[in-house]
């Protein structure tokens, strides 16, 4: 027993350390919408815009003027409650190179589109990417986009309840272009609907869209906002939505699991 407990202890010594998490400012998870009501066009616009935001000045100043000077960011697309697929995994970026990599493979190919729209499935897929991804954060945060409410998997206030729940923060960027195949999933206010039932967490807002030629300045003005808190000085006078959800005041978060049920039931009455 004697020898056994010495072997082992040898071993124990012999083995490679573990490997520490790579320290990073923010851990940011960029959950984007290819429903089946984004058109071919919006899908190519989001990739490209997401792509030119990154290495922007603007967005590459603010990695470096950060508490560590990087930051590690992952890029998914959603739809259903089951469909989410990862396009660039989680990567560290400390500057220009890093962010030109990482915007090539986010434009090296487009997929087409995918169906139905489950923000509670997004941002549960999105929480576990966190999980073991070998970064420490001093923030983790998600930012999801859409151009619609919920309309599967279990309602969206209760998902982004239990991200909240775990110190991560959701920020929102609505697509209130209104182009498409979705026009009844339009809300005139979904930049409300994502303030009340899809956001939340310290600091948390909504950039609406309201244009496409407004995209990519909006992503590099939330992208700014959420490595160092606040908007370029050189943005352009978009919009920005901070109100915190109020559970006295709030939006109906089930209002597309209700279109959904008009739709079905129009369509069996036919």
């Amino acid at each position: 027993m004697g020898a056994f407990r010495i072997l082992t202890f040898l071993a124990f010594l012999a083995a490679p350390p573990a490997l520490a998490d790579v320290e990073v400012d923010v851990e940011l998870v960029l959950a984007v919408d290819v429903s089946r009501s984004m058109t071919p066009r919006e899908l190519e616009i989001q990739r490209r815009g997401y792509a030119e935001a990154l290495v922007s000045e603007e967005v590459i100043g603010a990695i470096r003027r950060g508490v560590r000077g990087q930051v590690a960011i992952t890029y998914i697309e959603w739809a259903g409650t089951a469909s989410q697929r990862t396009v660039v995994p989680w990567t560290l970026i400390r500057g220009r190179d890093e962010a030109e990599a990482f915007s090539a493979r986010l434009t090296a190919y487009f997929n087409e589109s995918l169906r139905r729209t489950s923000i509670s499935g997004a941002l549960d897929f999105s929480a576990r990417l966190f999980e073991g991804n070998g970064f420490s954060g001093l923030r983790q945060v998600i930012d999801v986009s859409g151009d619609g409410p919920n309309n599967q998997g279990r309602p969206v206030n209760e998902a982004r309840d239990d991200v909240l729940a775990r110190g991560i923060v959701i920020n929102g960027l609505p697509l209130m272009t209104k182009e498409g195949m979705g026009s009844q999933w339009n809300l005139d206010d979904l930049d409300l609907y994502y303030r009340d039932c899809v956001i939340g967490g310290p600091a948390a807002f909504v950039i609406p869209v309201l244009d496409w030629d407004e995209f990519e300045p909006a992503v590099r003005r939330k992208l700014v906002m959420e490595l160092v808190g606040l908007p370029p000085p050189e943005s352009p006078p978009l919009p920005v939505v901070r109100a915190a959800y109020d559970p006295l005041k709030g939006y109906d978060c089930l209002i597309g699991e209700k279109i959904w049920q008009r739709m079905m039931d129009d369509y069996y009455l036919e």
